[in-house]
């Protein structure tokens, strides 16, 4: 095992959220302020998964008083406390770009288990 693999694998967290594209998920982000920290909640949905290890990102998009806001964090980060899943969304694909054209109730993924 070369050394980079093995400081990578000492970095990723025990226990990583587990969720997919589409799902609707409540980031917990801890932001540090001067001497301070607090938790900031990001919700969205989840538009891409990507990388691999602890290079593993995802982004995350909402729409805040009509305009569309996206955030994209690394998976195994310290400043991300953790990730909860909302909603489960039924996708087809791995990256839903098309959801950054659309807006309102077309913005909306279905949710699993419903038709």
């Amino acid at each position: 095992m070369s050394i980079i693999s093995e400081i990578e694998a000492s970095q990723l967290k025990a226990e990583a959220p587990q969720f997919n594209t589409g799902d609707t998920v409540r980031v917990y982000n801890r932001i540090k302020e001067g001497n301070r920290e607090r938790t900031q909640v990001f919700e969205g949905t989840v538009l891409k998964i990507q990388g691999g290890g602890n290079r593993t990102t995802f982004t995350v998009r909402k729409e805040s008083s009509g305009i569309g806001v996206e955030k994209t964090w690394p998976l195994h980060s310290p400043n991300v406390e953790k990730v909860e899943v909302v909603r489960a969304g039924k996708v087809r694909r791995a990256k839903l770009n098309y959801l950054r054209n659309l807006s309102g109730k077309k913005a909306k993924v279905k949710e699993k288990g419903q038709n």
